[in-house]
């Protein structure tokens, strides 16, 4: 990003904080962007959730982070756990205050793999009975636990001051063992104790995966002045002591609107930053240039480069949170018809599910639409907002309750939902579920910040606007040509093209450098030639691919089995409206079939349009086991006074020789989807004749060669 282009961008964001103050509606922005290692093919940073290399870029992530934030803290809570996992992933975590006070003062967590110097059982009572000494003449009850492993030293205590209520000898759940060598429950972890306003705190030694002398295992705090307040104590009693390292983990640290909490976890192929959620796009974008810069620092970046040429996202998804600065607070309970608002408009514009979507999309995918779901629970979601209409002011229960149902996918999974509710109101997810948050998840991680912030601009934009007035008044329903006209580039573009419009005139425009930042695809075109006086482009569609095998038997909490091997193609003419003739006089032909083409116009262009399926490859475990591959497709342009010009478009290196290494960069890598499309001109008559499609190959949209 050049000065004028950061300067342009940083313009904008003020004016939409300025619309958003005018409009008086909050909307906190929250983002989990997730980065890879695009130069290595280690499993960790293809498809494994963990590695060694990973987390050492973690603690490199955290680290700097540290840096950019003196007096915060560092904390490993307990990461997620999927099924066949046998302990929780790693997690590491930057707590701090927004108004800039130090949170911790005390010893560094050390984030490296040095052997520590191993404490005596002396320090460690030291240390436990210096810190109940402390909490009591802070004005907490605070008593040494003599219970469960020797090894382990404990301390019960209470902020309110009052003595425990219950005899600690025989209570079993402070016998426990840390939560870090124990499976998480599928609720996510649970501390009974601090609900009921008691702590357990765990003191034991250090170990070569630390680096520190200690591990303090910290409680499911509920309160944040409580919690601020025990790290004051901790940090008093460790200087005093001089404890050079110590490591914080345990339960994750209550967060609201005077803190900030962002941790950095591992994913399948990616290091996912969930970003502590920021009062404005200022903050935001602030927040967000450290994390790419930082990402970028440690190598790691936000897309992939295949050999072949295409780029493809980090692989983790690029998701949005939206809330308030309270779950009271949340835009979606202040603005009661601003959820319903929202569904309805998503469906209205498809664009918004797909134009920024990884190539997995569908109603088999993570993130499928409401309306791609069974016929008859779209037709019950019709019902469901039509109730909410007719409730003057929903409660946030019945929001949740109402949609809930319709936001999930197949399996009922609410968190695999483009529309993800499940922290909205949810009294099932304890702890996380009631935060009134909600998650768009049908995004790819843009390969660039400018593509990030403009993104978030936009669908910020639409939550100002859809608080103010419904745009989507009707639910509508897309039926087949959901999957059929909007898997094609053009009228997804158009269709985006449509919302920016349409915030404009509501007094959310982004301006026009931003929008072109949005409506751009700079990796997605394979042919771009003159012939005939037009211009003859292909560009990458979009497929829905189904699921190979049940949905119930692929509900462990990750990747799910999909037949990939069929790939669509946007084929499409365009020539000024003066020269329309022109382009109806020209034929084309794939491999050796006429391609009805659509007319359409693009502002002061004519276009002809057709989509194309075809089978790129055979998978070892796929629908259609008798099918064959087309892995390269022929396009021919005939005109009654040119020559023809044939297109050879390759998923591979033409000679189909193995590429020295990935592309170094994009430049490299548009170079080698360049080469792909071998273009030769060729004397029609020797050419055979084409023949025309079956009708059950015909779409309204597409002409499917597997069916051919």
């Amino acid at each position: 990003m050049t000065e004028v282009d950061r300067a342009q961008l940083e313009r904008s964001i003020e004016a939409h904080d300025r619309s958003a103050l005018n409009a008086s509606v909050v909307v906190w922005i929250g983002a989990e962007p997730t980065f890879t290692d695009r130069s290595s093919e280690a499993p960790e940073w293809l498809s494994e959730a963990l590695g060694e290399d990973k987390e050492r870029r973690a603690r490199q992530m955290i680290t700097k982070l540290r840096e950019r934030f003196p007096g915060a803290a560092v904390l490993r809570p307990l990461g997620r756990q999927y099924a066949g996992e046998p302990f929780p992933r790693f997690c590491y975590g930057i707590y701090a205050r927004r108004d800039g006070q130090p949170v911790w003062s005390g010893p560094p967590d050390l984030l490296t793999d040095t052997p520590p110097k191993q404490p005596d059982a002396g320090a460690l009572d030291g240390l436990r009975d210096a810190l109940c000494d402390r909490l009591q003449r802070s004005g907490w009850f605070a008593a040494p636990c003599d219970i469960g492993e020797a090894s382990v030293r404990r301390i019960v205590c209470r902020a309110s001051g009052q003595p425990d209520c219950f005899d600690s000898a025989e209570d079993p759940r402070l016998a426990r063992d840390s939560i870090h060598a124990a499976r998480v429950t599928d609720g996510g972890p649970v501390d009974p104790l601090a609900a009921e306003g008691t702590y357990l705190i765990l003191i034991h030694q250090g170990d070569v995966s630390s680096g520190n002398a200690f591990w303090l295992e910290l409680p499911g705090f509920t309160d944040v002045g409580e919690y601020l307040q025990f790290l004051r104590e901790l940090a008093a009693v460790c200087a005093a002591r001089a404890v050079a390292s110590l490591g914080l983990r345990g339960f994750a640290p209550p967060a609201d609107d005077s803190v900030a909490w962002t941790t950095v976890t591992p994913d399948p192929a990616v290091l996912e930053i969930n970003q502590a959620p920021e009062p404005s796009l200022q903050a935001f974008y602030r927040a967000e240039r450290c994390i790419f810069e930082l990402a970028q620092e440690v190598g790691l970046s936000p897309y992939r480069l295949q050999y072949n040429g295409e780029v493809s996202d980090s692989g983790g998804g690029g998701h949005l949170t939206f809330g308030g600065p309270s779950p009271a607070q949340s835009p979606f309970f202040v603005h009661p018809a601003l959820l319903p608002r929202l569904v309805r408009y998503v469906i209205r514009h498809p664009a918004l599910s797909y134009w920024f979507a990884t190539p997995y999309v569908g109603g088999s995918s993570q993130s499928p639409r409401a309306d791609e779901g069974l016929r008859g629970a779209f037709l019950e979601l019709q019902v469901a907002l039509e109730q909410l209409e007719r409730i003057d002011s929903p409660t946030a229960e019945t929001l949740w309750s109402t949609l809930r149902h319709f936001l999930a996918d197949a399996a009922g999974n609410p968190h695999r939902s483009e529309l993800n509710i499940e922290k909205l109101d949810n009294p099932f997810l304890p702890g996380r579920g009631r935060l009134g948050l909600v998650e768009l998840r049908a995004l790819a991680m843009p390969e660039s910040l400018p593509r990030a912030i403009a993104r978030v601009l936009l669908f910020r934009s639409i939550l100002l606007m859809l608080a103010g007035e419904d745009r989507a008044p009707d639910l509508v329903d897309w039926g087949d040509a959901l999957h059929d006209r909007f898997a094609l580039p053009f009228y997804l573009q158009r269709d985006l093209s449509e919302v920016l419009s349409e915030l404009a005139q509501a007094g959310f425009g982004l301006g026009r450098e931003l929008e072109q930042q949005l409506l751009d695809r700079p990796n997605a075109t394979l042919v771009s030639l003159e012939f005939a006086g037009a211009r003859f482009q292909v560009e990458q569609a979009l497929e829905f691919w189904p699921l190979v095998g049940d949905v119930a038997s692929q509900e462990g909490g990750g990747s799910r089995t999909v037949d990939a091997s069929t790939a669509r193609l946007e084929l499409r003419l365009c020539a000024p409206e003066d020269l329309a003739e022109q382009l109806d006089a020209i034929e084309l032909v794939a491999n050796g079939v006429r391609v009805p083409l659509r007319r359409e116009s693009d502002t002061a262009r004519a276009t002809r349009i057709c989509g194309l399926r075809h089978r790129s490859f055979v998978p070892p475990t796929g629908i259609h086991p008798t099918l064959h591959a087309a892995p390269q497709i022929t396009l021919t342009l005939l005109h009654p006074e040119y020559p023809a010009l044939r297109t050879v478009l390759h998923s591979w290196h033409p000679a189909g020789v193995a590429y020295p290494g990935l592309p170094l960069g994009l430049d490299e890598a548009a170079e080698r989807r360049r080469e792909r499309a071998v273009v030769e001109r060729l004397d029609p008559t020797e050419l055979p004749a084409a023949r025309d499609p079956e009708p059950q190959s015909l779409t309204a949209y597409c002409l499917d060669l597997r069916r051919v």
